[in-house]
């Protein structure tokens, strides 16, 4: 009974090492800071879904998407996160090693961030005010030509760069008028006017007519060679991550404050909650949930095309783009 006993134990011991081995492991790159617009891959990481597919992932806070896409191009990390326009404006200046896998914002988070006495309603009144914006945020790209499209003369705004942390205090203080920030942002940047007794006027771009991609799950070439089932599971558990924060975004909150207790919970579930409309949308509801569709990466690109001015023929985006990978092919 003894033996039987050992021999039991020692089943179940060798047992849990071979499934510990089996778990795939995966450096996933953001292309920012922790916080509530990221609470599905928390979710994902809490619930086990990531486990389920035999996955061990450990996320990696970022500084930018250009930070992240170096990353992920030299090896740094397997998979990541980032804009597909900064992909795409990286490849135009180098055959970069690094593949779009799956759209996580269908819409464009890109916002203008202002106080209610400011004087500025819309894109059309900043015309003569000041804007802080990071040097590091890709919405540095677009923000001329939205400017131009919208009948303002870029000129005409004195755009001031200054670090991402200390926009919201410059806002506050009325060093600027307005900063760029992604309207995920906006909970925490209304809270701390909220303190200075102003109210926040939140813009989006995507309302004056910047579309396309932005937030997208980007993977190193070769680790996609290579390892292409890895890459289609954890995008799967981020699909379904990605429902049950629909569903329960404070369970999302909750698990990011549960990896980083010093956050502020109802800062993170209000950031939590502003995302969700960047992945679940029209053109989401159109293609399906984390799939690419190339009439809108032709779009994205050609935002890019503009920045960058070069001509469309200059890159064809749709090699930077894996469209199988939601098919599980």
């Amino acid at each position: 009974m003894r033996i039987s006993l050992v021999s039991t134990a020692l089943l179940a011991s060798l047992l849990a090492t071979s499934s510990t081995l089996a778990a795939d492991v995966v450096r996933f790159q953001f292309s920012w800071l922790p916080g509530g617009d990221r609470a599905a891959y928390y979710l994902a990481q809490q619930q086990g879904l990531f486990a389920a597919e035999d996955l061990d992932v450990t996320l990696i806070a970022g500084r930018g998407s250009s930070d992240a896409i170096t990353k992920i191009a030299t090896g740094a990390a397997d998979l990541g996160e980032g804009g597909l326009d900064a992909l795409l404006s990286a490849k135009v200046e180098a055959e970069v090693p690094v593949i779009a896998v799956m759209p996580v914002y269908t819409r464009a988070p890109d916002g203008l961030l202002t106080t209610a006495d400011s004087g500025i309603a819309g894109i059309e009144d900043v015309a003569g005010k000041t804007v802080g914006t990071s040097p590091f945020t890709s919405s540095n790209g677009p923000w001329p030509f939205l400017l131009s499209d919208n009948g303002v003369d870029p000129a005409q705004v004195n755009t001031t760069q200054a670090d991402a942390n200390a926009l919201p205090a410059m806002l506050t203080t009325g060093q600027v008028d307005a900063i760029i920030q992604y309207v995920t942002n906006a909970p925490g940047t209304a809270a701390i006017l909220e303190e200075a007794g102003k109210e926040q006027v939140v813009i989006p771009w995507a309302d004056y007519g910047l579309d396309g991609y932005s937030a997208s799950i980007f993977a190193n070439a070769q680790f996609l060679a290579d390892n292409r089932d890895v890459v289609i599971r954890f995008t799967r558990a981020l699909r379904k991550a990605e429902e049950m924060l629909r569903a329960d975004p404070a369970a999302g909150a909750a698990a990011v404050k549960d990896a980083i207790p010093e956050i502020d919970l109802d800062v993170t579930l209000a950031m939590a909650n502003a995302t969700l409309p960047l992945v679940f949308n029209e053109s989401t509801e159109a293609a399906g949930l984390g799939v690419f569709d190339p009439a809108r990466v032709t779009t994205t690109w050609e935002w890019v095309a503009k920045q960058k001015d070069v001509a469309p023929d200059t890159l064809d985006p749709m090699a930077a783009v894996d469209f199988d990978i939601a098919r599980g092919e």
